[in-house]
């Protein structure tokens, strides 16, 4: 038999005597220093690799990981889709914020106040390349705008686009403004640099203004008839002298179309301005400017700017 220090005890042998007894005990205490204390009962502790892992230990490990992502995945998603939605909605028949009424106006405050409230890059300007691309404007209250929107709104002219590209890399903005008209289309941009000023803030630099080559588009289409000023006016009776006048004019254009853009530079005094980003995603972007103007615009491309 083995006791429990692993000494062996034969049958036959005779009992020791007091003094022998003593002489064990003092030579145990010598070996084994932690003899004074309580005899604890063995443990044994060994290490579980993968093969010898329970059987149910992915099950666990699933369960957990689905924890996991169900506290990770909340309603934000769909309720911002949803909110992005219901604002870009909002915008139909406003003509990029110039035509809304009070009441639009007011409706799509509260939206953006909400998609703002669940911004899913608190940080804008720190993923730098999330800004890059093209930017189409959807909407604005910035009245500086409302002179080029109204522009639109003249016999035989009209605004195709505003937009915004950003070159993160070269830390670049250029805004531009796309006309078009009977017989060609043409645009006004201005160029800016950026700095970061904070994680949501960028100062813009304006440098220089450029007036684009008209394009000669590929043929007139005269309209039966135009409205002005609240008053339709019929063109039937002037398509005879409207088609002679855009033959002279076709010729025209196509020197114009030859000539390289106009360049000037934009004097100090409106030179500088700064951007707060409030809202940004893959495809949609809310910006407010240093006159408490908001700037809503679209990613090139997204399926927000299908009507």
């Amino acid at each position: 038999m083995t006791c429990e220090f692993g000494l062996k005890r034969g049958h036959g042998t005779p009992p020791r005597s007091p003094k022998e007894k003593t002489l064990a005990t003092h030579k145990l205490k010598l070996s084994n220093p932690e003899s004074p204390r309580a005899a604890r009962p063995a443990t044994r502790v060994r290490a579980l690799d993968d093969d010898s892992a329970p059987e149910n230990s992915e099950e666990s490990s699933d369960v957990a990981a689905g924890a996991v992502a169900v506290a990770e995945k909340p309603d934000e998603p769909e309720e911002i889709s949803k909110l992005k939605k219901a604002l870009v909605d909002s915008f139909y028949g406003t003509d990029r914020g110039l035509s809304a009424t009070s009441e639009t106006r007011a409706e799509i405050v509260e939206l953006i106040t909400q998609l703002e409230a669940q911004n899913p890059t608190p940080a804008p300007t720190e993923p730098l390349p999330l800004l890059n691309g093209k930017w189409i404007l959807a909407y604005t209250s910035f009245a500086g705008l409302f002179p080029i929107l109204s522009r639109g709104t003249l016999p035989l002219v009209k605004v195709d686009e505003i937009s915004q590209t950003i070159d993160s890399e070269n830390f670049t903005v250029e805004n531009s403004v796309r006309f078009s008209g009977p017989l060609a289309t043409t645009s006004f941009s201005t160029n800016a640099t950026f700095d970061v000023r904070s994680p949501k803030r960028v100062q813009l630099k304006f440098e220089e203004g450029v007036i684009g080559t008209p394009q000669l588009t590929d043929s007139l289409v005269i309209p039966e008839d135009v409205e002005f000023l609240g008053q339709k006016i019929d063109l039937a009776p002037f398509k005879g002298l409207l088609t002679s006048v855009q033959d002279t004019a076709s010729s025209v254009a196509k020197s114009i179309s030859s000539q390289p853009p106009i360049k000037f530079s934009i004097s100090s005094s409106n030179a500088e301005s700064w951007l707060l980003t409030t809202y940004l995603d893959q495809e949609l972007r809310i910006s407010r400017g240093d006159n408490g103007s908001v700037f809503v615009l679209i990613k090139e491309g997204s399926s927000l700017l299908t009507p």
